[in-house]
């Protein structure tokens, strides 16, 4: 069994100190927790994304605290060795400091090893005092998706030279609150390049470049299992979708033409026991 990656681990990744580029990967019940898993990724975010590829909403908003502890508590019991990251869903973190605390506490709980949330400078209150919790934060700037009413839509963020430094600015802030990663989603590659650059802990990109400390994908992107959305950024590396539905209908055709299910597919009863019950021959 692989060594169980720590918060520690992770903060100390920096490739520019010649640490391998962190791996993470989204996963929302056991299944894909050990194939994440056994595919050796460094940490499993089990993402708001989950009300997209999993329960069908169009954007994330719709994410309940419980629906995350549920969806963190099935990935925690296949007992990854990767990091659980859960995320704090909309308007869970936007409130008191108490209820932002109570939250990510029902994560951890739930089996999460560290909670993410997202935006700048203006959630350093609930950072720090989630720090000061001993509860591990992971930041989350850029194209922040629970902010996509404000943001107008899924828009690539940091595009002119000041809201590139405000990015910096904001990286900078949530480290020295205590953040121990940081994702950067959705920025041109220089800008996620001067972030990596400004901050001791690593940045974890999506559709942010090759310069980060890392990577993050959906598992349902990866793997080609969403069809509907798919970003500039995603790389696929299966076509599950595709080989699921001919399986299925291959399964259908055996139903219906009676080859399925077979004889060996079968269970019998014995010839004295079908023979009592008037079954001759275990019919």
């Amino acid at each position: 069994m692989a060594m169980k990656c720590t918060v520690p681990a992770v903060r100390t990744r920096k490739v520019v100190d010649g640490a391998e580029p962190l791996v993470m990967v989204t996963a929302y019940d056991a299944p894909g927790a050990r194939m994440v898993d056994e595919a050796g990724a460094d940490l499993i975010l089990v993402g708001d994304s989950v009300a997209m590829v999993v329960l069908g909403y169009e954007n994330t908003l719709q994410v309940t605290v419980d629906d995350i502890a549920h969806h963190t508590a099935a990935v925690s019991r296949a007992r990854p060795s990767s990091l659980v990251v859960a995320d704090m869903p909309w308007m869970s973190f936007h409130v008191s400091t108490a209820d932002t605390l109570a939250n990510a506490a029902t994560l951890i709980r739930a089996g999460a090893g560290a909670v993410k949330l997202e935006g700048g400078r203006r959630r350093l209150p609930m950072v720090e005092a989630l720090v000061a919790a001993e509860i591990p934060v992971m930041g989350h700037i850029g194209l922040t998706p629970q902010s996509v009413n404000a943001m107008g839509g899924f828009r690539v963020q940091g595009r002119s030279a000041a809201a590139a430094l405000d990015l910096v600015a904001a990286a900078k802030a949530l480290a020295h609150a205590g953040c121990f990663a940081i994702v950067l989603e959705g920025v041109p590659d220089q800008v996620a390049a001067m972030v990596t650059g400004s901050v001791d802990v690593p940045t974890i990109g999506i559709g942010a470049g090759p310069d980060c400390d890392g990577q993050v994908l959906v598992f349902h992107d990866v793997l080609g299992i969403e069809q509907n959305i798919r970003p500039r950024f995603v790389r696929r590396y299966a076509d599950l979708h595709s080989e699921g539905v001919g399986a299925l209908t291959r399964f259908a055709d055996d139903v219906r033409s009676g080859s399925f299910p077979s004889a060996e597919e079968s269970y019998r009863l014995s010839d004295e026991d079908a023979e009592s019950l008037g079954l001759y021959g275990g019919v």
